[in-house]
């Protein structure tokens, strides 16, 4: 039988998904159930005075009117302990005595139907007085140090600095928050239809935040249409939303508005990053001195600790630096909350230490990529241990820069970039290096064989779109050898799936995959030790650590003056993602991610003002990248197989979420130096940068 991993199969699930066949959380059907609205806060700070509900209680189909007062007190979700935690937050379902972001749920409406329950909100009378806004306050840090940083800087024949300040951004998945809950008057408990990534971890958050036996408590992730992340835990709202379920003893749904999602969805990024590098005269580096910010919200998730750990802790990313200072401290605003997006600290990272050497190749005359083959690890070196506590596992970074060089023909790049400037034109030609953390942890797996040639797995890597059935049928049919096609999956539900993390972090196929050819092994070797069919094998594996992709990006841009209107003429990406399972699907993880990439470089921006008021809170006022900001993305690869797990995969579901950002402000940057004047922070709007050429 002809191998299935390494083939570029198209996707197993698209036929059902095209056909609009799919099973999505506002398609659950429920036995006539509560629809929720919530009363959100107006201001962004100050102390309730009243809440009077009289009318909307009177409204026709309206069932409840609840508010904090009605709840019990209930704890904030564990907070991964990644950096040294020094105060937690607050996790109000629905806020008591006080408000602290605008957009904090302070009432719910209960109706038959979504229409009577967003009415019968206007009719609910809030009273708050208003107070000043809180100073942020640090929740955590952490400073890693190594070699003596200060001597560095003080021998350095060249010392440059940047700041960076990334835009808060709106992950804005196709389908927004959701969550339809069955209540079982029989057992008093619930089965919770989530759009979520993680099943498991909104049992493990709902069962701790409500004080509930998990016995009570089942999770399924039907389809879901996109997370980048923020789908990763549970919010306020659906635990909410439980709470009621168990307390009207009703069926409820609650399914967000667009709206909803632009103020009160965890938004990504909005990282300050501000670093030093120190080089001698022939270009080698010194010494680093980074110092990451991370603002978290109002309220925080399990891994709101995450970016600003990731944003640290990926430096020196894959050179050799001897002097290391780098800090990371995280702080509650009375904004919205803050947590992972795609690459989740990663992306910040890669272009705190790639803005830096592009200013060393300017500082120095080296060229760009020359400077950072003289920096980077050699493949000799690997694995390494870094500074910052990581294990780089695999890969020779100075023959990726080279195949990346050749790949993406940076000559010709630059001959176009010079044949613009001579003709008055501004344009810029940007690259970067990267590396990528995935797969930490474990997952689990089970593979049952039948007496009629086909197998049934199931696993805790859930999925949203990713094309999970695709992949792990092609890791099952090599090993166990049998036709694609006669494998079905099961994925996203804790009543039939005992354990899981889900999908996060690019973990899915590296650790997932692993594990289900690990259960594979064990189900063959019991059917060929004589066992009757039926046979059930299951795997719960966890991988040595984690395996680091890695590749270069290239972007040339160029800037009308008149308008400061920035053109992606052409961009692009050469990536070493280990093993593929799937080239196709592969393709289509890079390209995505590139998208998201321009988006929040050169477009996407959550603006909230001084008195933390949102002002960008539909698609008429936050861009979104078309395909006509898109530049065509040429691709290349090279396969490094990771030690770190039998597949030799590493994720590839945030590599050019990580690796293209800098790529694209060093682009920018590139084009702003003949100016003379200093480039903006992102986004780079046409407003930002004609301001910036025009003082």
């Amino acid at each position: 039988m002809t191998k299935a991993v390494g083939a570029p199969l198209p996707r197993r699930e698209d036929p059902t998904l095209l056909k609009g066949a799919g099973r999505y959380t506002a398609d659950i059907r429920l036995d006539n159930p509560l629809h929720i609205a919530f009363l959100r806060s107006p201001v962004a700070a100050g102390r309730i005075r009243s809440i009077d509900a009289s009318e909307a209680l009177a409204a026709p189909g309206v069932a409840a009117v609840l508010t904090g007062a009605d709840l019990p007190p209930n704890p904030p979700p564990d907070l991964l302990p990644v950096l040294e935690i020094e105060a937690t937050l607050p996790f109000p379902m629905l806020a008591r005595d006080r408000v602290t972001a605008v957009g904090e749920p302070v009432a719910a409406i209960l109706a038959d139907s979504p229409a009577r329950a967003a009415d019968a909100v206007d009719l609910v009378m809030l009273e708050i007085d208003e107070a000043e806004l809180p100073e942020p306050r640090r929740i955590a840090r952490k400073r890693w140090q190594a070699g003596d940083a200060a001597r560095a800087f003080a021998a350095a024949a060249h010392v440059v600095e940047v700041e960076t300040v990334h835009p808060r951004v709106a992950p804005s998945p196709m389908e927004p928050r959701g969550v339809a809950i069955r209540y079982d008057a029989e057992t008093e408990g619930v089965t919770i239809f989530h759009s979520t990534q993680t099943p498991h971890r909104t049992k493990s958050d709902v069962t701790r935040i409500l004080q509930l036996d998990p016995d009570r408590v089942r999770v399924v992730a039907p389809d879901v249409g996109g997370g980048f992340g923020m789908k990763g835990f549970a919010y306020p709202e659906e635990v909410f939303a439980v709470w009621a379920a168990l307390h009207l003893r009703r069926d409820v749904r609650w399914i967000a508005t667009r709206s909803e999602e632009f103020l009160s969805a965890a938004h990504g990024r909005g990282l300050t990053s501000r670093g030093r590098l120190a080089l001698d005269a022939d270009g080698r580096f010194l010494g680093l001195e980074a110092r990451i910010e991370a603002p978290l919200g109002n309220w925080a998730t399990g891994t709101a600790l995450m970016p600003a750990y990731n944003a640290a802790r990926i430096l020196p990313s894959g050179y050799v630096i001897p002097a290391l200072d780098i800090a990371a401290e995280a702080h509650a605003h009375p904004l919205p909350s803050v947590g992972i997006y795609r690459g989740a600290g990663r992306p910040e990272a890669n272009v705190i230490i790639e803005r830096l050497i592009e200013e060393a190749a300017a500082a120095t005359g080296l060229d760009p990529v020359e400077i950072r083959k003289r920096n980077l690890l050699p493949a000799e070196a690997m694995p390494h241990d870094t500074a910052t506590g990581n294990r780089l596992d695999s890969g020779d970074y100075a023959a990726a820069l080279d195949a990346f060089s050749a790949a993406a023909d940076l000559d010709s790049l630059r001959a176009r970039r010079d044949a613009i400037r001579a003709g008055g034109g501004i344009a810029g030609l940007g690259v970067a290096f990267y590396v990528d953390p995935s797969a930490h942890g474990w997952e689990y797996a089970r593979v049952t064989l039948n007496a009629d040639g086909t197998a049934h797995i199931a696993t805790g890597a859930t999925q949203q779109g990713h094309g999970r059935l695709t992949a792990f049928s092609q890791i099952a049919s090599d090993a166990l050898g049998i036709p694609i096609e006669a494998i079905s999956l099961e994925a996203g539900d804790t009543g039939s799936v005992k354990e899981g993390i889900g999908a996060v972090g690019s973990r899915a196929t590296a650790i997932g995959g692993s594990a289900l050819m690990e259960a594979c092994a064990k189900a063959k070797a019991l059917v060929e030790g004589g066992a009757p069919l039926p046979v059930t094998a299951e795997s719960k594996y966890e991988v040595a650590g984690q395996a680091w992709a890695f590749g270069a990006y290239a972007a040339l841009v160029q800037i009308d003056p008149e308008t400061g209107v920035a053109r992606l003429l052409r961009a692009h990406a050469h990536d070493d993602t280990g093993v593929m399972v799937n080239p196709v699907q592969v393709e289509g993880q890079i390209r995505g991610g590139f998208a998201q990439a321009v988006g929040e470089t050169m477009l996407e921006a959550i603006v909230l003002d001084g008195d933390g008021q949102l002002l960008t809170g539909s698609f008429m006022d936050y861009a979104m990248p078309r395909a006509g900001d898109i530049p065509w993305l040429t691709l290349s690869h090279s396969e490094t197989p990771s030690p770190m797990n039998p597949l030799g995969a590493k994720g590839v579901g945030e590599a050019a979420t990580t690796g293209a950002p800098a790529a694209l402000i060093n682009a920018i940057t590139d084009a702003f130096r003949p100016t003379g004047k200093a480039p903006p922070q992102m986004p780079f709007s046409p407003s930002r940068i004609w301001a910036a050429l025009n003082g």
